[in-house]
């Protein structure tokens, strides 16, 4: 259907869980600004009931949806067609209903995440970084400062073979950057964060205060630490008492949501209402 229709159109969050998101305020703020005629909701999925969310999406009154967490990955199966660049991460976090109902699958964080560093007055050159986890959040961190051109990513998760497969696919990508994975629990760890200079956590741990996926981090003025995670966390506290420079994932929440809005919609997002809306506070630094 056409965004200027008098019927109302819908746009979906799938993810587990998903209550906790502010993207439904975000978008439907940004969709009565615009005076579109669409709503957007949050709708828990599991994994089993993937399937079925994803083929609803292809009636005629949907734009779209956003993925989250855990679904970025195991949607790719479920589409039609996947971007190039979302098809290299191996991670889809917007799809995009096309008019003949095929599901077109694409990746906004990795630009977001550029996008957002770059607010905060980030550039690649000689960049040495650590990537917590290795979702498909993980996945479009990895993908976008590769291509971006840092000096060297290493990878730390739980799993060692998810970081190893991520790194893997990163060094086909790109066969001249130096990159590794390491397990959270390997003793090199503590060396790796005390030496980089950009530190993003990448996992979902930050949304209970108690959860951080390290306790103290080795950091210091010379680096940025990134977390994902929309909120303080314990990660970010810690790394200020080091003395580092933090950043929350506010700015690449809004940034790709901004990106998927504008591919469901044909229309500029107003990205300050959509910060607005989210945070309930005008757009920081």
């Amino acid at each position: 259907m056409s965004v200027g229709s008098t019927t109302t159109a819908e746009i979906l969050l799938i993810g587990d869980p998903v209550a906790h998101s502010r993207s439904p305020a975000m978008h439907n703020a940004a969709l009565a600004a615009l005076g579109i005629a669409a709503r957007y909701r949050a709708v828990q999925t599991t994994a089993a009931e993937l399937p079925d969310r994803l083929a609803a999406l292809r009636q005629p009154h949907f734009l779209g949806a956003n993925v989250t967490l855990p679904h970025k990955q195991a949607v790719i199966p479920l589409l039609d067609e996947i971007e190039p660049a979302a098809a290299r991460i191996g991670a889809v976090n917007t799809i995009v209903r096309q008019p003949d109902g095929r599901l077109l699958g694409v990746n906004t964080d990795a630009p977001g995440l550029l996008a957002d560093l770059a607010a905060a007055g980030w550039t690649p050159v000689e960049q040495e970084v650590v990537i917590l986890g290795a979702s498909g959040a993980a996945r479009a961190a990895t993908f976008a400062l590769a291509d971006a051109g840092v000096n060297g990513i290493t990878i730390v998760n739980r799993s060692l073979m998810r970081a190893i497969d991520l790194a893997a696919a990163a060094a086909a990508n790109q066969p001249a950057l130096r990159i590794r994975a390491l397990s959270l629990s390997d003793p090199a760890v503590t060396d790796v964060i005390a030496h980089c200079t950009l530190l993003i956590n990448a996992t979902a741990l930050g949304w209970h205060d108690d959860e951080t996926p390290i306790a103290d981090p080795p950091v210091g003025a010379h680096c940025l630490v990134y977390d994902m995670v929309y909120r303080e966390t314990a990660l970010l506290r810690a790394a200020v008492a080091r003395g580092a420079r933090v950043r929350d994932g506010r700015g690449m929440l809004v940034e790709q949501g901004a990106l998927a809005f504008e591919r469901w919609t044909g229309r500029p997002a107003p990205r300050e209402i959509m910060w607005q809306a989210a945070f309930g506070v005008e757009h920081g630094p």
